[in-house]
């Protein structure tokens, strides 16, 4: 089990792995870019590292647990990048990835054994620097994630601001999960003697429209229209999203460290949103 006064290292600290910060009981610290980042870190307590400095990297790295969150690009992962040369002395690492790698499985379930597919550029990308990290940290802990949602970052945002929609794709299911169940599976993953691949999701895949229709009746407001998929004026970007039909396992994980998600469905999570004022 990992003592919570253990070092965390967040490589690229975004949406997911500041949550994780917050429920990590002891020092946590970030890398940053620039001095605006420096105060959002700063802000969250988390302690700012400067990628430019490599000395404050590798005092970071040391003996701590190294959460990986940054996106890779066509060069690669910039987080390996930059420990390369100090991961080895760390405790643990995790590296959050998507379970965009396995593509499309037609409505199919996506198990960690599952032979990845991706069929975008950014899903490619993903399982180069799963692979890249686990050349050089064998004992890599990767969190393959869904759809993710949580405060400021849900349906209700979009009603709000007037941009949802609902796209009705015949069969189309998605799978999710609430970003402080995120934060709960990284810390699983990080407490038990567990590496490999692990889905960090939720229990029920649902389809996209019917997670704006019950925001909108949570909000007293009224839904917006359906919309034919084949109809929809997409984005490339959008349009791939919905090229992809699967649903996610969590078992693997639930089995191996006993974690459970707060929010099993998207109706419990949204509820807590709302509840929450946000």
């Amino acid at each position: 089990m990992t003592d919570h006064s253990d070092r965390l290292f967040l490589v690229g600290p975004g949406f997911s792995a500041t949550a994780l910060a917050r429920i990590w009981q002891g020092a946590v610290q970030g890398t940053v870019r620039s001095e605006a980042s420096r105060q959002t870190l700063e802000n969250s307590h988390i302690q700012p590292v400067s990628i430019n400095d490599d000395d404050a990297l590798q005092a970071a790295t040391r003996n701590a647990h190294i959460v990986v969150s940054i996106p890779p690009t066509e060069a690669g992962c910039p987080g390996l990048d930059l420990l390369e040369g100090y991961v080895d002395q760390a405790r643990s690492v995790t590296y959050l990835s998507t379970t965009g790698v396995y593509g499309d499985l037609s409505g199919g379930w996506a198990m960690e054994w599952s032979n990845p597919n991706p069929q975008s550029a950014r899903a490619a990308r993903r399982v180069k620097a799963e692979s890249a990290w686990k050349s050089c940290f064998p004992a890599l802990k990767i969190a393959r994630l869904p759809g993710i949602y949580g405060p400021g970052r849900s349906a209700f945002d979009r009603l709000r601001a007037g941009r949802a929609r609902r796209i009705v794709k015949e069969g189309q299911v998605f799978s999710r999960i609430h970003v402080d169940d995120i934060a709960s599976g990284l810390r699983a993953m990080i407490d038990c003697d567990v590496t490999g691949v692990f889905h960090i999701c939720d229990d029920q895949a649902a389809p996209p429209q019917d997670v704006i229709s019950h925001a909108a009746e949570l909000l007293k407001v009224e839904a917006p229209p359906e919309i034919d998929f084949d109809a929809a004026e997409l984005s490339d970007m959008a349009r791939s999203f919905y090229s992809e039909c699967k649903r996610i396992s969590n078992a693997k994980l639930k089995a191996a460290t006993g974690w459970r998600p707060s929010y099993p469905d998207y109706r419990l999570g949204l509820a807590s949103i709302l509840d929450a004022g946000a």
